[in-house]
Order: C-alpha cells, then sequence, then structure tokens
C-alpha cells in the first residue's frame, strides 16, 4: 500500500510539478554580445601584408560579408586577391559567459591551420590572442593577435601582430574595411 501511495506521489509530482520552463534556457545576448552588432554588414577592403621583415608589402582588395548567429556570435568570410591569388577566410567571434571572454576562430584558404582566439574588448578596440606557426620556422609557434579597431560606423581596421624573439609585437598585416553604402 506504501509503494502504491508512493507512486502516486510521484506522478503527481512528475504531472503537475514539471514544466517545460524549468529545464535549460538557450542563450540570450549580453551587454557584450550587442558590442559585436558593429562588426556585421558588408565591406569593402584593402590589406597590405608584409610577407617577411625587410620586403616590400603586398597590397589586395576584397570584400568582407559578417552576420549575425543568434545574436550571440559574428560570423565573417573575406575574400581578398594578393599577388594574383584568390585568399577567403571564415572569422568567428562571441562572447562565451561562463569564460567571461571573447573568443573565436580563424581558418582560411591560405594556410591548413584552425586558429582559436581569446580575447577582450577596450572601447571600440577588439583585441583577439591566438598562437600559429612561425612564418620563418614553421616548426616553431609564436602568438599572435588580431586588433580590430573602430574608427567609426563606417570604417574598421584589423591588424595582425605576431610576437618577435625579443618579445616585441611586429604587425604582419593591416586589413581596412570600408562598409558598402
Amino acid at each position: 500500500m506504501k509503494a502504491f501511495m508512493l507512486a502516486g506521489v510521484v506522478v503527481a509530482l512528475l504531472v503537475v510539478g514539471v514544466r517545460a520552463d524549468d529545464g535549460p534556457k538557450p542563450a540570450t545576448p549580453q551587454k557584450e554580445h550587442e558590442w559585436l552588432k558593429q562588426l556585421e554588414g558588408e565591406w569593402v577592403t584593402e590589406m597590405e601584408a608584409t610577407m617577411a621583415p625587410g620586403q616590400k608589402p603586398e597590397k589586395g582588395k576584397g570584400t568582407e560579408s559578417a552576420r549575425s548567429l543568434g545574436g550571440l556570435w559574428v560570423v565573417s568570410e573575406l575574400k581578398t586577391e594578393c599577388m594574383g591569388q584568390t585568399m577567403t577566410g571564415l572569422m568567428t567571434v562571441g562572447y562565451d559567459t561562463a569564460k567571461k571572454r571573447y573568443v573565436g576562430t580563424w581558418v582560411c584558404s591560405a594556410c591548413d591551420q584552425k586558429f582559436e582566439y581569446v580575447g577582450s574588448v577596450s572601447g571600440q578596440t577588439l583585441t583577439l590572442e591566438t598562437e600559429g606557426p612561425n612564418p620563418a620556422d614553421p616548426k616553431k609557434t609564436v602568438k599572435m593577435k588580431d586588433v580590430v579597431e573602430l574608427k567609426d560606423k563606417d570604417t574598421k581596421v584589423l591588424t595582425s601582430l605576431m610576437q618577435g624573439e625579443d618579445g616585441k609585437w611586429v604587425t604582419f598585416m593591416t586589413l581596412t574595411a570600408k562598409r558598402k553604402k
């Protein structure tokens, strides 16, 4: 009899006490995600990259298309013509509320490595840090960072830097993007 009553109580609790809204809720954009909206849109780009110290910079032109995924992520596709070749890259950037850091990835048609970002925002500047192969010696890795500075609502500049053996940061690529009108 006690088992029968206990079973009845359990069933009653399950029917009455458990609601769909008691489960996990989907993520909702926070103020940190709002900052990322500025990166969205259609852009025309000009790039300048230095392939090795002391060499003349290579220049290229292209486009960037950046869109939101649920207000939580920005997914950006960059297409650039440089040295007679087309390079396509995909960047993701979001805010990880558990880590309290901006996070993201970079992959492109010019390399076979996925770069994983961790970063922060200060004012109108997003700094994303990563590690990657040293262009001078691909068997070694170097610290790198991509810095996105919002100059105004229609201009952003991405500067890519790597840390030299002396600890100094060296710019190896600058990409200026102007919003398409």
